[in-house]
């Protein structure tokens, strides 16, 4: 039965919600924080863009909103759970609201009670201190302990805090004007333990003592403000102040001055400052510290600019290994001479949840560093508290926190006045301490982690086998802790080599047995930090090991650990924030090497294997219909010949992820490419060789033809292992088509063939003429054109649709390789009609560079340039890069032809540089070709030897037969006037090709040799 009565929520202290006897769960820090957000505007409403901007103040994630809304269905199902009798949390417009009386939060119910106890003070003085009483009771602690505050809460935290003096400070003056001087110090002790510089509270003080008989006390008192104003804000005490003191002084107190520790009856601090407190159990910082200079140094200076102002806490976060305890440990030793008081130590465990330190054990221990005798530390957690903040008052301190759980382990150890340092250190990203942002430990540079293993190893060691130590540090992803333990089985290991261990590390399986020393491993640090997790984090953690790739994004979360999209995000939210997972830019994240290995060991010994693979399958499944929308747009609907992919196993996940993009392919690339070749090696065979395929265009327009070959291979070793034989012939067919853009001629002519023979003897007449497609352009640049445009005609009179746009090009290229200019115009041009009705992209910069080409075959050199300078227009604008290389050089040839030899000239280089780069040699060795005869009459015969003499090495290695004609008669024109002999030998030789190809430059070879011989 569910217990009756109003909701409390109580922000007085921690947060916490309740219903009679029953208490919500709150949920992570996130979801506090928008808890506390609405219970700050009772029965207001609170937008999205609110909440948004109080729990990402900068950079929020693209995930923002949707991650708001899961924190707020997540409050709305407990809270229905606790009160199913009416809605608590209710969306109303783009915004929620918590249907609750203001007097329901503790706060609005502490602000009412001081006001009215304001409003009855000229009445019933005693009734106003008994209200003011009740009301300062609600408080429990530090308002919102333990929530992450943004902007909106930090300043209603401050302005509660500031109430709470106030009502404190009033509550005196009631007690006082009531004669219960008694009453009134504990109130005033208390306050001035959290706000030593507020005057009005030491005036109290001083008055109440005064009154009360301790004039001794009191002048103490005195003394004690005015030095921690001095020193603390360099003023005086104020006139009011130092009246009441002369009035004691002069009329009632003649005595002398006496020390508040001479008094009975009054609190002495334990430990002066001027004795230097060093504690005993402050480890001692590294010897051998190296690296992280620029950390070090922004550590350094900022503490250096808050000496004797504001208290300096530092955050410094980063993964398990990552080597945070030393550098807090290394900087406070740097700032030894500036913080003279003492260092302070404690270990809080944080990562371990039954070992963590709790608040009175934390403030038990830091007070025994202190020197307070135990016998003098307080009981009470609020009292140990007030004994802290005391002795924190008049000191320098350094404190290393380390190994914090969160804010609300740290928030109460934080100095509350001023001249101490506090350096906290944590796996997890600490939020709502409003101290300025964290330093989240990188892994280190190369240079720094060949440095540490040299301290550990023996730098002579290291010194000597330069890069296999570079190796080593490699293989243990550049973590501190693993170069170290390395380091240290290295030192145990006088006849191993560097090499030996880096042959050890590299490629091992199992690595991480071999990152231990003693009782300290790699391992076991990463267990640390993934043990605290809720089971849906670590479920998704060990699953992320099965992703092939480098980086992921939500959408893959979802996948594999087939979490709902809400629940997969806090559980991502969850590992980032331990720093399992990393998010290296808005929406994308990435696992450390060794944390995916760790992750990949776990998963294996806990996962069965049926769930790995159904992991693997949701992945690859998303992935595909991903991909498939891009490839659809980008073949105008012609890959559903080939794939037939089916309904999603998720639907969801393709809300979650939207519309794909051409741009989202290319930031997943590397990772489908590897997604491909898992699938085959885990028996996915139709994931593997459809996914290759609808990647296809894609990765053909941007010139990856090396990740074609790869995808492709992997493809129809899949379609062979399915028996699939249509699928065998389209692997086929498209990784031919890369094996032709990289120049291995032979390779593509044998897996076009097999696609051809695969389709007729499957019967499969119209995949067949589809197939020959490829086969038209092997032929023309293998150098038999003529064969080229008897098959490609041929092949048109079988072809309809979209076929005719692919086939187009390629028989249109080979009737101008061989003079048939005219024909070909015409083919380009109809191509250019076919892609304009079909609105593709592809087609038409395809069609219109080679429209160009054709055109200045024609002598039409002003068109050719116009065309050709559209097409790359339209390249840079989609983003396709295929063939650019090529259109840059025809329309360097162009440019060459019109006289403007500087323009062509950079056409050409950029041509050769984009050739190189895509991997495309016959290309370049036009590109070079061209190049040199631009050049010719520039002066630099040389140069032009040079570049025809590079074409025919690149020519002459793809066995590109037209190029290396045409590097053979450039080479014979320039070589005539010195070794006629060589020349007519060039000659011969490019004539022997060009009759061969039965192309038009063998006329022109012909009458060279022609007038040789007449002379």
């Amino acid at each position: 039965m569910q217990s009756e009565g109003p909701v409390q929520i109580q922000v007085l202290g921690g947060l916490t919600v309740r219903h009679g006897s029953a208490v919500l769960t709150l949920g992570t820090p996130k979801q506090q924080t928008v808890l506390a957000v609405l219970a700050g505007n009772p029965a207001g409403l609170v937008s999205v863009d609110q909440l948004v901007d109080e729990l990402w103040p900068t950079d929020p994630p693209r995930s923002a909103v949707p991650n708001v809304r899961t924190y707020a269905a997540n409050l709305r199902r407990g809270l229905e759970a606790m009160i199913p009798e009416r809605e608590v949390l209710t969306r109303a417009r783009d915004g929620y609201r918590l249907d609750v009386a203001r007097t329901d939060v503790d706060a609005f119910l502490f602000r009412s009670e001081v006001a009215e106890a304001r409003r009855l003070v000229a009445a019933d003085q005693a009734g106003a201190a008994r209200l003011l009483s009740r009301a300062l009771e609600r408080w429990r602690g530090p308002a919102l302990v333990g929530v992450p505050l943004g902007s909106m809460l930090s300043a209603q935290v401050a302005a509660l805090i500031e109430d709470r003096m106030l009502a404190a400070e009033m509550l005196v003056e009631l007690k006082i004007r009531l004669g219960h001087y008694d009453d009134a110090l504990p109130v005033l002790r208390n306050l001035l333990v959290t706000q030593p510089l507020r005057e009005r509270a030491h005036l109290l003080l001083v008055r109440a003592l005064h009154l009360r008989g301790d004039h001794a006390g009191a002048i103490a008192a005195y003394h004690a403000a005015r030095r921690i104003l001095r020193e603390q804000l360099g003023i005086e005490p104020g006139a009011e102040l130092r009246q009441l003191y002369l009035r004691i002084t002069e009329h009632e107190w003649p005595g002398s001055h006496t020390d508040r520790a001479a008094r009975p009856g009054v609190s002495t601090s334990v430990g002066h400052p001027d004795q230097g407190i060093q504690s005993p159990s402050m480890p001692p910082a590294v010897p051998d510290f190296v690296g992280r200079g620029k950390v070090v140094e922004q550590l350094l200076s900022a503490t250096l600019r808050a000496v004797g102002g504001t208290p300096a806490v530092h955050l410094v976060d980063g993964m398990a290994g990552s080597g945070k305890t030393s550098l807090a440990l290394h900087v406070a030793a740097r700032l030894t001479t500036h913080y003279p008081d003492g260092q302070l130590f404690i270990d809080l465990k944080g990562h371990n949840a039954v070992e963590q330190v709790d608040l009175t054990s934390a403030l038990a221990t830091l007070l025994r560093q202190l020197g307070v005798p135990g016998g003098r530390i307080p009981a009470a957690v609020e009292d140990r508290l007030s004994c802290w903040q005391g002795e924190l008052a008049s000191r320098r301190l350094i404190i290393v926190l380390d190994n914090a759980a969160g804010a609300g382990q740290v928030f109460p150890l934080l100095p509350r006045s001023r001249g101490s340092v506090v350096i906290v250190t944590s796996r997890r990203r600490i939020t709502g301490l409003d101290v300025g942002p964290p330093v989240s430990l990188p892994m280190m540079a190369v240079e720094e982690g060949v440095a540490l293993l040299a301290t550990s190893a023996g730098p002579e060691r290291v010194a000597a086998e330069p890069t296999a130590a570079a190796l080593v540090v490699e293989q243990c992803g550049y973590l501190p802790l693993a170069i170290r333990l390395a380091g240290s089985r290295l030192a145990h290991r006088p006849t191993w080599q560097v090499a030996d261990l880096a042959a050890l590390l590299a490629g091992n399986a199992r690595r991480l047995v071999h990152l231990t020393s003693g009782d300290r491993s790699v391992t076991g640090a990463f267990a640390a930090s993934y043990e605290p997790l809720d089971e849906p984090a670590r479920r998704m953690f060990r699953l992320f090991s099965v992703h092939p790739g480098d980086h992921f994004d939500l959408v893959a979360a979802i996948a594999l650990s087939g979490l709902a999209p809400d629940d997969a995000g806090l559980a991502l939210t969850e590992l980032v924030d331990c720093h399992l997972v990393d998010e290296v830019k808005p929406g994308r994240y990435r696992m450390h090497d060794l944390i995916r290995q760790f992750a990949d060991e776990l998963s294996r010994e806990q996962d069965s294997a049926q769930e790995r693979e159904r992991a693997f399958v949701e992945l690859a499944d998303v992935m595909l219909h991903l991909c498939f929308q891009v490839a659809d747009d980008l073949e105008s609907g012609s890959v559903r010949k080939y794939v037939t992919i089916g309904s999603p196993r998720r639907p969801d996940l393709l809300v979650v992820a939207a519309s794909p993009t051409e741009e989202w392919a290319e930031d997943q690339r590397a990772n489908l490419v590897a997604l491909v070749v898992r699938a085959r090696e885990w028996a996915c065979h139709d994931h593997a060789w459809r996914l290759a395929r609808v990647l296809w265009r894609f990765l053909y327009v941007r010139g990856y033809f090396d990740d074609i070959i790869v995808t492709h291979l992997a493809g129809l070793a899949a379609a062979q292992a399915a028996k699939d034989e249509a699928a065998m012939a389209v692997m086929h067919n498209y990784v031919a088509s890369a094996y032709l853009r990289k120049g291995s001629f032979e390779a593509a002519l044998q897996h076009v063939r097999a696609a051809v023979i695969n389709a007729e003897q499957r019967g499969d007449v119209m995949g067949a003429h589809g197939y020959r497609v490829n086969l038209v352009a092997v032929h023309w640049i293998r150098g038999d054109p003529e064969e080229a445009v008897r098959v490609g005609l041929e092949s048109l009179r079988g072809q309809q649709g979209h076929e005719i746009s692919t086939l187009l090009p390629n028989v249109g290229l080979a009737l101008a390789m061989v003079g048939r200019n005219a024909e070909a115009l015409h083919l380009h041009r109809l191509h250019l009609y076919l892609a304009r009705q079909a609105g593709s992209q592809f087609h038409l910069l395809n069609a219109l560079g080679h429209i160009g080409t054709t055109k200045f075959r024609l002598g039409r050199h002003e068109a050719a340039v116009r065309a050709l300078r559209a097409a790359l227009a339209l390249r840079r604008r989609t983003g396709h890069r295929y063939a650019e290389a090529e259109v840059r050089n025809d329309l360097g040839i162009a440019l060459r032809c019109l006289g403007r030899t500087d323009e062509a000239v950079r056409h050409h280089e950029a041509a050769r540089r984009l050739a190189v780069e895509s991997g495309e040699p016959h290309v370049e060795a036009a590109a070079l070709n061209d190049l040199a005869f631009t050049l010719v009459g520039t002066g630099d015969p040389g140069r032009v030897v040079e570049l025809h003499r590079a074409a025919l090495r690149v020519a002459t290695r793809i066995a590109h037969l037209y190029e290396q004609g045409r590097a053979l008669t450039g080479l014979a024109e320039h070589l005539f006037a010195t070794d006629p002999v060589a020349a007519r030998r060039h000659w011969e030789r490019a004539l022997a090709i060009f009759r061969r190809m039965g192309v038009p430059e063998r006329f022109e070879v012909e009458r060279r040799l022609a007038e040789i011989a007449a002379e």
